[in-house]
């Protein structure tokens, strides 16, 4: 599922650096207090969330964390 990220986001990832070509790598963090790590935000506005979790809103995000390389 893509989820589209709101503007300030958008703005947010864009100033931080890449973890590949065109995509970062970040935790996201749930206004619930769910945390769901390994996700991937291409262009700094698309979310891929995974299929197999219950689907969210763009106003479900609290936090988007970027993960370090391992």
């Amino acid at each position: 599922m893509w989820v589209r990220l709101e503007d300030h986001w958008v703005q947010t990832l864009s100033a931080l650096p890449e973890s590949g070509m065109g995509y970062q790598v970040v935790q996201v963090v749930l206004r619930d207090g769910g945390r769901v790590g390994g996700l991937h935000v291409f262009n700094a506005e698309q979310l891929a969330w995974p299929d197999e979790r219950p689907s969210i809103r763009p106003s479900d995000i609290a936090d988007i964390v970027l993960q370090e390389h391992e």
